[in-house]
């Protein structure tokens, strides 16, 4: 069976508003591991914890993101500043 070869240059990535997304998917995290705190009985009761401690390593892990997306926008730009200089 013959190597399958693309026939053409992979597209450009699409650069958006990385930071924003990031940050406003970490706070929904937050938000919705506060909204279940006054349920945590209830959801122990019905074996359904893990969805508490879920949304809370949501928002752990989005703090990490900002942190990495940040420093990555900051390096992007770093770069693009670099160019025009030289």
């Amino acid at each position: 069976m013959a190597k399958w070869t693309p026939t053409h240059g992979a597209p450009e990535p699409l650069e958006g508003p990385v930071v924003a997304t990031i940050t406003g998917g970490t706070i929904l995290w937050f938000v919705l591991f506060l909204v279940q705190l006054p349920f945590y009985g209830w959801f122990d009761d019905h074996g359904r914890l893990w969805w508490v401690w879920t949304c809370l390593a949501g928002g752990a892990l989005g703090l990490v993101g900002i942190w990495y997306v940040r420093g990555r926008d900051a390096a992007i730009k770093r770069a693009a500043s670099d160019a025009k200089v030289s």
